[in-house]
């Protein structure tokens, strides 16, 4: 990987679009320091103490935490994941938006551009539950209607302008610019997580805790290294091309493969579950104050992980649903075994020991299920299993399974595409 880096930095047009998402990362952590106008932090930091476990501590840390200081970028990129989602769901359900995202790159314009009036109207949304439950939760100088609007207004405005920073990321930068700005929050609550487990490993002796703090950073250790291992794994379907005569010259029988990633979907599933599990509470929280009772609390505790008992396993259910179905959902998305069969068959290619068509496509369906299966309940292990050691040992992690899925998976993909960019530009160095 740093070798990687190092020859990155060795092409000018690289080296450039490196420091551009650096420069844009910078403006997105300065201004997750800019606070809201209207509100007083002296009791705000009580409030959100009070919470830290719970919905607003998970917001806090994907903000990088910008919700904790109820910054302009309070709510960060949450409702633009949200807005996807929606757009991502709608296009398989109605024909024209299915018809328009096959147009080319202006159809994907179309749906960008309504993918951005979403990500507003949601961020407006979630803007007034904010205010609403900062104003029932008495943190705010003057609960008026004026209060209120600015507070929407400038966290609507902080997050349709971290939209266009991820933008801006996506076409000047390397990558995945949204996923970038996750990950900086998230990295940049490291060293509060960290200070954290160090206050939950706490025990009647010191060295108790030093050996509690020690065996939960060697199974951290592990569980990056299956992270990557996962990630990178891969199914290889061989491949083989008919020979084919034209003219003089002979085409095709060469042998090849098809690889199947385990991981195929990336940290999407994780991003978009989350994002999920985080609406309804919010809704819930702003309506009820931060204080729900009766039934609205029991579906808040379900949602927010905030529970015990019944609730935890509730939680942790549906968090593991929805990773899995996105997995699959995603993986459909990027990879159409019917067309790819259909490719190879107008290529002269087939797969040995099956035929070509319709039993290709099912063939590699099946393996396709069973793969992304397999890299779908890995990822939602490690998603909750911060969960599950905190109901066992009380002890609660500061960097979940959730920030170090996404940590780690985007730092894989953007290493990934700075390698096709040096193949791309045919750089020597690497290619050697």
């Amino acid at each position: 990987m740093f070798k990687i880096l190092k020859n990155a930095f060795s092409v000018p047009d690289l080296r450039k679009k490196i420091f551009i998402v650096l420069a844009l990362l910078l403006v997105f952590r300065f201004g997750s320091y800019i606070p809201v106008p209207g509100i007083n932090r002296t009791l705000l930091q009580e409030v959100m103490s009070q919470s830290a476990n719970g919905i607003f501590g998970m917001i806090n840390i994907i903000s990088g935490g910008a919700f904790g200081n109820i910054s302009i970028f309070a709510m960060s990129i949450t409702p633009y994941i949200n807005a996807s989602i929606i757009i991502q769901l709608l296009t398989v359900a109605i024909p024209a938006l299915e018809k328009m995202q096959k147009e080319g790159n202006e159809g994907r314009k179309k749906l960008a551009q309504y993918m951005r009036y979403g990500t507003i109207v949601l961020a407006i949304i979630q803007g007034i539950g904010i205010a609403v439950s900062l104003g029932r939760s008495g943190v705010l100088y003057n609960n008026d209607f004026f209060t209120i609007f600015i507070i929407v207004l400038s966290l609507t405005a902080g997050t349709a302008f971290i939209m266009w920073l991820g933008e801006q990321m996506t076409e000047y930068g390397i990558g995945n610019g949204t996923s970038l700005i996750i990950f900086a929050g998230i990295l940049s609550r490291l060293p509060a997580g960290i200070q954290s487990l160090l206050a939950s490993t706490q025990a009647t002796t010191s060295l108790m805790g030093a050996l509690a703090f020690a065996a939960i950073l060697i199974v951290m250790l592990l569980l990056i290294a299956a992270v990557v291992w996962v990630t990178k794994a891969e199914r290889r379907i061989p491949v083989q091309y008919a020979k084919r005569v034209v003219g003089r010259k002979i085409y095709g029988g060469q042998a090849s493969h098809i690889p199947m990633s385990v991981s195929m979907s990336g940290v999407m599933p994780i991003i978009l579950a989350m994002s999920l599990m985080m609406f309804p509470s919010m809704i819930i929280s702003a309506v009820t104050g931060g204080n729900p009772t009766g039934f609205w609390r029991g579906v808040y505790q379900l949602f927010s992980g905030a529970g015990n008992g019944w609730y935890t396993f509730g939680y942790c259910l549906i968090y593991v649903l929805l990773i899995v179905g996105f997995s699959f959902f995603y993986t459909i998305i990027v990879f159409n075994p019917v067309e790819v069969a259909n490719n190879l068959k107008k290529n002269g290619g087939f797969i040995p020991g099956i035929r070509a068509g319709k039993p290709t496509a099912e063939y590699l369906s099946g393996i396709l299920n069973k793969i992304t299966l397999f890299g779908a309940i890995f990822i939602a292990f490690i998603a909750i299993f911060p969960v599950i050691v905190q109901s066992v040992t009380g002890i609660r992690l500061g960097f979940g399974g959730t920030a170090l899925l996404i940590v780690v998976g985007v730092a894989l993909e953007t290493v990934k595409q700075l390698e096709a960019q040096l193949v791309m530009k045919h750089y020597k160095g690497f290619l050697d």
